[in-house]
């Protein structure tokens, strides 16, 4: 039997172990972690449970679609619910919308509370989804570096409607052409955030990250998002993956066009193919340190990052739901901030979630665990100790003004979670949530592909390669990854 090593128990690396199970690898995954689920874990203080990463559930039939591949009820392991509100949200002016999962409810929420006709938002929608729709396949099913991917019936359908993609408009200049109404256009633009982009830089396709949302809908996992994680892993188990924690790879050997074993506390682990979920940049400077390096796409911008404060708060909030966004007074300045001048910005977009407002058992009797999470630069070697203070202050007096009432005298606990500890916890460079960013029209090209193009056994799945961040994104790199790999079975 064939051996796979994957390096990283994130996500995608979970993902790519059963897929490779499947495919009758015998597969063995390296996490220099105490636990599996990489950035999609929890913790647990004072009572209060807390989603330590991604807390954003969309497109559940990609995590569904693992358990069928293994012949699996997903709903014997791992179970989840559609949100009625996706998010609640809140502008400086007093202005606040709902944004509810059924489409007609939410037009009409646009039409009372923004004065914008549902014929407005619909055509935006549709167009939204035509560009999805034609680019799916080539851009998040399928390796983007494959020259076979290009040779199908559908891109050649896509390439023929290639003005519809607004690839030379800013994602923020599409939307206020479109939109007009300037708290929708704030609305829409925020999308760019979700894989650690700015709305002003990156291209006007990126309407389609929003079809997503209004497409699916947002859920929320039975047991809080580390649900998503550790219910793949019992399955990986179940296939017959073995784990193994506190067990880093320091160095993946090779000779000529082929990788051959990696470097595990000085022992050397022999495989027949390796795939690496650690982010590209240090797989590359740590783990290959003698290869050729893929410089220009090591050196592209970084996505965003973010300052994640955690607090136990003894009171409850009726106004607030699992999501709440807090937007700033000038959109603009904020991102400019982030990725120009690679500061914290005097008034940021806040975001809050609360997991027990659907999850009572996260937080005790009476409380909420919030999750409060701003949008940063990647770690420029800021001063991070002297901005966390300021930026805690600056959040709280903005989110007791806008909810009129106080906050800081009911926090119980807190932790912190910063650009330099997201880097050292996940290997992330510079603590960039999303590896590089798509603040360029090129850049899902630019990105890495999920194999190497000097060893024709080794390959890449998780947030920093090809397709992108996110949960889906990750497992459908997973996907792509095991496309491209012949079965033994």
């Amino acid at each position: 039997m064939k051996k796979s090593i994957v390096i990283g128990a994130g996500i995608a690396g979970i993902a790519t172990s059963i897929r490779l199970a499947k495919k009758g690898y015998a597969v063995e995954v390296y996490e220099s972690n105490a636990y599996a689920g990489g950035k999609l874990s929890a913790f647990s203080s004072e009572g209060f449970r807390f989603d330590a990463g991604p807390s954003l559930f969309t497109m559940p039939q990609y995590v569904d679609a693992l358990f069928e591949l293994c012949d699996e009820d997903p709903r014997a392991h791992f179970t989840y619910h559609k949100k009625e509100i996706g998010c609640e949200y809140f502008w400086p002016d007093g202005t606040r919308l709902t944004a509810y999962s059924d489409q007609n409810r939410f037009l009409q929420e646009v039409e009372e509370k923004l004065n914008v006709a549902p014929t407005v938002v619909k055509k935006y929608l549709a167009r939204a989804k035509e560009k999805f729709d034609l680019t799916a396949e080539l851009f998040l099913e399928n390796s983007l570096h494959r020259w076979g991917t290009f040779l199908t019936k559908n891109t050649i359908k896509a390439l023929a409607r290639l003005p519809l993609f607004e690839l030379n408009k800013s994602l923020a200049k599409v939307n206020t052409a479109q939109l007009k109404e300037p708290h929708l256009v704030q609305f829409y633009n925020r999308f760019a955030t979700y894989n650690g982009s700015s709305p002003f830089q990156t291209p006007g396709i990126m309407t389609l990250v929003q079809h997503l949302e209004s497409e699916y809908g947002t859920f929320i996992p039975e047991g809080g998002m580390e649900q998503i994680s550790q219910s793949l892993f019992q399955l990986a188990k179940r296939q017959g993956v073995k784990f193994y924690f506190n067990q880093k790879v320091t160095e993946i050997l090779h000779t000529k066009n082929k990788v051959t074993a990696v470097m595990v506390n000085k022992q050397k682990l022999l495989a027949d193919v390796i795939v690496s979920n650690m982010d590209i940049f240090p797989t590359y400077r740590f783990l290959l340190p003698k290869a050729k390096a893929p410089e220009k796409i090591l050196a592209q911008e970084r996505s965003s990052s973010a300052v994640i404060f955690y607090w136990g708060i003894q009171k409850q909030f009726p106004a607030l739901d699992l999501h709440n966004i807090f937007f700033s007074e000038d959109y603009q300045a904020e991102f400019n901030a982030i990725f120009n001048e690679h500061t914290l910005y005097d008034d940021p977009t806040i975001y809050v979630n609360i997991t027990a407002k659907d999850v009572p058992s996260d937080a005790p009797k009476g409380c909420e665990n919030w999750f409060v999470m701003i949008n940063t630069p990647a770690d420029y070697e800021q001063d991070w100790e002297t901005d966390i203070v300021s930026l805690r202050t600056k959040v709280l007096d903005k989110l007791e003004k806008r909810l009129n009432t106080s906050i800081r005298s009911h926090i119980v606990t807190e932790e912190v979670l910063t650009p330099p500890m997201i880097e050292t916890k996940t290997q992330s460079h510079l603590g960039a949530l999303y590896g590089a960013s798509s603040n360029n029209k090129m850049a899902a090209f630019w990105r890495h592909p999920n194999f190497s193009r000097e060893f024709n056994n080794l390959y890449f799945c998780g947030g920093s390669v090809h397709p992108g961040g996110g949960i889906p994104l990750c497992l459908l790199s997973a996907k792509i990854v095991s496309d491209q790999l012949a079965s033994l079975t």
